[in-house]
Parts: C-alpha cells; structure tokens; sequence
C-alpha cells in the first residue's frame, strides 16, 4: 500500500493504539476538507487507505478531495467496502460459489482452506420465514417447527459455512429482519481491523454493501452503504473493489423540531415526497443542519429505509451524540463507543449543532 500524502498516522483511545489515515493531512495539499460533505469524506478515507498505485491512485484521491458540486460525475473511483451483508436468497448461492472454488482449488492441488472472504461477510437468515400460525401464544413456536422443517438442509449447509469459512458469520433464523438487525447489532460504525502488515490494529469508518434493498437503513447510523446485487456482493467479498462514478451530493438542511402533534411519519413520508420531487436518483442524499440533533436514531434510520423509495444511493445522517447515545443504548461495549466517538472527532466526522455546513450539489 502506498501514503502519497502522509496520511497515516496513530490514534490512541483508553489503552489502545490504533493506525489510522488523516483527512486533514490533505489540507497540507491544499483542499479544504471542512466543504466536503460528510459522505465524500469517508469515500475519501477509504481511497487513501486504500491507495495502491493501480485501482487507488493518488490521482483518484486529488480528484475526491477536489471535488466540484456542480461537475458532471465522470471520473471512476474504486470503493472497497467495509464488509457484506447478505440475506439468505442471495446468501445461500454466495456460500455455493465459495465452497466450489475450494473444491477447484483442491483438484488444482492447492490448499483449499486458502478460499475465504477477504472481509467480513454477515448473513441474516430472514428471507425464509413465513407466516403459517397467527394470533396465538403459540404462533411463533409452530412457524419456527415448520421453517426449519422446509429449510433445515439449507440451514446446515449455512452453519457449515460458518464453520468452514474465515470471516463469515450467519446469524440464525427467526432472530430479526436483515436490515434491522445490521443497524441495532452488527454495525460497527467504525472498525478496527488489521493494520498493514498485520502490525497492530487500523481504525477506519464502517461502509458496507448488501444483498438487501433496504441495507441504507443504517445510513441512520453513519454508516456510508447501499443494496447491490449478488455478483457485486461476491466482488466484494473477494476484496474487489466497487467501480463507481464520484458522486454528486444532494444536502436536506434540517432545523428546528416537528411541531406538537406531528409524528414521525408525518416526517418520513413528507422528505420522501420531497426528494422525489427534487429527483435524487442515483445521487447520495445527505442530511445536515442543526435539526439533525433534534432527531431521534430510529427515525433517521426509518428515513435512511425509505432511500429505495425515492431513488437515492445512499440517505445519510453524520455521527453525532445521538449516534453515540444509541450505541450505548444496543449495548456495544464501552470499548467500540470509545473508539466511534474519538475516531470521528479525530477525522472531523463528529456533527455538531454549530459544525460547518458543506457545499453540496444542490440543496433543500
């Protein structure tokens, strides 16, 4: 890996060192950080992290730092997300694909134990489940008997991909809905992986991809992601990047509060109206202003939920002590809310209620 800009640096929280790549090290350059909306500033991270001469060139990164609002998108970056989440329709062939290549792998006379996931893949088992009892005390007890009775064989195989494979996890059926459970329990909001070389740990905003349409739900949480398909999900496992255009930005200053009497629906459904008025297809929608605090999490992640529905990439809402506030509240260990917050403070991702506004593309 290359640091054409001297970004790399160390941040240490309570007991712990963790590598990290600077944001503000580019202001040495020339560009102003403090303009690039939230979103563009974890592409950024990610592209200095992952600048490698070939498919992350210090050109790419120029151009993310000096990115013009009101540009054509045009130039083509490389995003290499966090990790993967898959439900278990699209799951399922994943892990088929997987144990193929070690079955190749062993007739090639390799190690066959050599094939996993590059990142961490999460698999929620969801999309199996159907309703069969109702209005009983008993209902979920039987509908549990019968889905694994249908879909015990796909079941085992799951759990023997847990087993086999490095760096994939299934969280078991009857537990929760993919994208809810991705925003209460397996979204780190910032990780902390291996450092190059394997020399300690390297600290770096959480970003994924999904096999699920409604994965933007944890944009509520700060976590930069987006639905994909099964082959891109694959790509990503496999440590291929995602090819993406820059994008444009579209900010939705928030202030004040809702009036008495309005209800967070009333909320939702009147941005949603907005924003497809305004048109947001393709483009990464991000909120910001000092209404932002006022906002309670689940209502950001319900509006983050909605993106499908108006045609955006990504709904996105800054870290913040909201944020902060419901990580505690899911009961991450101190150790990660420690590390969320001293880490986005750092970068200068952490929303406050007199933080500068960015420039955007356009605005509402």
């Amino acid at each position: 890996m290359k640091d054409s800009f001297g970004a790399r640096s160390t941040l240490r929280v309570g007991d712990h060192n963790y590598e990290m790549f600077r944001l503000d090290a580019l202001e040495n350059e020339g560009y102003d950080m403090g303009r690039l909306p939230y979103s563009l500033k974890i592409l950024l991270e990610c592209l200095l992290r992952t600048e490698n001469g070939v498919s992350v060139t210090a050109d790419d990164v120029r151009a993310l730092a000096g990115w013009d609002p009101q540009g054509v998108p045009d130039r083509e970056i490389a995003f290499t997300p966090s990790r993967v989440l898959l439900q278990d329709f699209t799951g399922v062939p994943a892990l088929v694909d997987l144990a193929a290549m070690r079955d190749a792998m062993a007739e090639l006379g390799g190690d066959p134990e050599k094939i996993n996931p590059l990142q961490p893949v999460e698999l929620v088992v969801d999309h199996s489940v159907q309703v069969d009892a109702f209005g009983s005390r008993a209902a979920f007890q039987i509908n549990e008997e019968l889905d694994y009775e249908r879909n015990g064989e796909r079941y085992a195989f799951l759990k023997w991909g847990q087993r086999a494979f490095d760096n994939f996890k299934v969280v078991p059926p009857n537990t929760g809905i993919v994208h809810q459970v991705n925003l209460e329990y397996l979204a780190r909001v910032v990780f902390d992986g291996d450092g190059h070389e394997g020399e300690g740990r390297m600290a770096y905003p959480d970003t994924v991809v999904g096999t699920d349409s409604h994965t933007p739900m944890v944009n509520g949480l700060g976590v930069l992601g987006w639905g994909v398909g099964g082959i891109e999900a694959e790509a990503a496992m496999l440590g291929q990047p995602v090819s993406m255009l820059i994008p444009q930005v579209i900010g939705f200053r928030l202030s004040g509060e809702l009036p008495e009497g309005a209800t967070a629906t009333d909320l939702v459904l009147t941005v949603t109206e907005m924003l497809r008025k305004k048109g947001v297809v393709g483009k990464f929608v991000e909120f910001y202003g000092p209404g932002v605090s006022a906002l309670a999490l689940a209502d950001r992640a319900t509006i983050g939920n909605m993106s499908p529905e108006y045609g955006a990439t990504c709904a996105i809402f800054p870290v913040d002590a909201v944020t902060i506030e419901y990580l505690r509240f899911t009961g991450r260990s101190a150790e990660r809310v420690a590390l969320v917050e001293a880490y986005m403070k750092e970068q200068g991702l952490f929303h406050t209620v007199d933080a500068r506004e960015p420039v955007f593309t356009d605005t509402l």
